[in-house]
């Protein structure tokens, strides 16, 4: 089982490197609307493009990116806009329609 979940975690961050890909799994996440499924969403997304290069580009320190990342984790606004921002994001607000 392990072995397995290793192969699929190894496959699912390899994706993630693709900017897109890791638009579209952001935005699944934010569509659960729990907070942790998003969390542990940026964590993925973190990892595939490499804590320590996103450490080195930003003003984010380790210790204080794995604490954000954390289950617990409520990240400040400009903490989140930070670690987007060094990976090649950023935030977006969309208008939500109603279906009629």
């Amino acid at each position: 089982m392990g072995e397995l979940t290793a192969f699929y975690e190894e496959g699912l961050l390899e994706s993630l490197k693709d900017p897109l890909e890791a638009v579209a799994y952001l935005n699944a996440a934010l569509e659960d609307g729990d907070q942790e499924v998003f969390l542990l969403a940026l964590r993925h997304v973190t990892e595939a493009f490499g804590m320590s290069e996103i450490v080195r580009d930003s003003t984010l320190n380790r210790e204080n990116l794995y604490r954000m990342l954390s289950a617990q984790g409520n990240p400040q606004l400009s903490s989140l806009n930070t670690l987007l921002r060094s990976i090649g994001l950023r935030l977006a607000v969309e208008v939500e329609y109603a279906t009629a």
